[in-house]
């Protein structure tokens, strides 16, 4: 049988509500005693290392859950990490730069409501996550809704309904219906285990700041951001619209560049990305300085950015790195 760690983190999965409002509560071995079925497909065992609402989730607790894996990557075939909805995209983007060469399926999994409501879909997506961790597959990923998504498209858009993630600007990898995987036979072998070593890649640097750029926007803004942070994600408008007339923008963007920081400009839009080469106003931002984000989603954005500041200061290798697509987070073709 497979070796599976469960490992516990908080969010409403592991919620109650005693009166102030849903909070985490149960460990991990109570979680795991909603679904006692679990143990015919495999063995289990569970370490809670934090017990938090995922709006309190930083990068210093993606460093945790990292190392918790490298610790126990001998010893186990598969992970599955129970984690809040609401920034389970980030982490998974994090630990897919964070844990290089992973060679096994480390699943998130959450649910929209308490594994103690009668509405729940904590059962199910902790089944299927179960599931997918014993699984031939290698990489990061989330499962929910019976959808399996990699690491560094997901992105959760609904704040209600059980199907809360999208895979953005990539197909699923898998879907599990009455216990039966059905994989994208287009994309499913690019995930099969490659026999690679794991490298924990744990240093990151936090210190980043995200605008996104609405009209009439205060240019000042900039200035206040230059002096303060390292690297600056920018949403811009459609394909890479950014002011240049009334509210002058785009000279605000190149004073970043010369004041070394990192600077990655993205789009408000949810797919297709980004191409700064199609109008005037992309042309005039410094093409060998600025970062182009290319199709990738802002939780992705957000935690590579941090990892590469974390492992250099040298800006031409943050853009290399930020540039290349690491576990299908960039689409070659844009």
């Amino acid at each position: 049988m497979k070796q599976i760690l469960v490992i516990a983190t908080g969010g409403t999965i592991a919620s109650s509500d005693e009166g102030n409002g849903l909070t985490p509560n149960y460990d991990v071995s109570k979680l795991l005693s909603f679904v006692p079925e679990v143990r015919n497909r495999c063995s289990i065992a569970g370490q809670m290392i934090m017990n938090i609402d995922s709006s309190n989730m930083t990068p210093n607790c993606w460093v945790k859950i990292a190392k918790t894996v490298d610790e126990n990557y001998k010893e186990y075939d598969g992970f599955v990490i129970t984690h809040g909805t609401d920034t389970m995209a980030y982490t998974s983007a994090a630990l897919t730069y964070m844990l290089n060469g992973v060679d096994k399926p480390v699943i998130l999994t959450g649910s929209q409501y308490s594994i103690e409501e009668s509405c729940t879909d904590a059962l199910q997506n902790l089944t299927d996550a179960i599931h997918f961790a014993t699984e031939e597959v290698a990489g990061v990923f989330i499962v929910f809704d019976g959808k399996l998504i990699c690491g560094t498209r997901a992105m959760k858009i609904k704040t209600k309904s059980y199907d809360a993630f999208e895979s953005v600007n990539f197909p699923y990898i898998a879907e599990v219906k009455h216990d039966k995987i059905s994989y994208n036979k287009y994309i499913s072998e690019h995930f099969k285990k490659k026999l690679t070593e794991l490298t924990l890649r744990e240093k990151v640097f936090d210190s980043i700041a995200v605008l996104k750029i609405f009209p009439g926007m205060d240019t000042e803004l900039f200035t206040f951001v230059k002096g303060r942070y390292k690297g600056v994600i920018i949403e811009s408008f459609g394909i890479g619209g950014i002011p240049f007339e009334n509210k002058d923008i785009t000279t605000k963007i190149k004073e970043m560049t010369e004041a070394d920081m990192a600077v990655v400009v993205t789009t408000q839009c949810l797919e297709e990305g980004v191409d700064l080469g199609i109008y005037e106003v992309g042309k005039k931002l410094p093409a060998d300085k600025i970062i182009y984000a290319s199709d990738m989603n802002t939780e992705a954005l957000v935690a590579k950015l941090m990892c590469a500041l974390g492992r250099t200061n040298d800006l031409t290798e943050v853009k290399k790195f930020i540039e290349t697509p690491i576990m299908f987070d960039i689409n070659r073709d844009c």
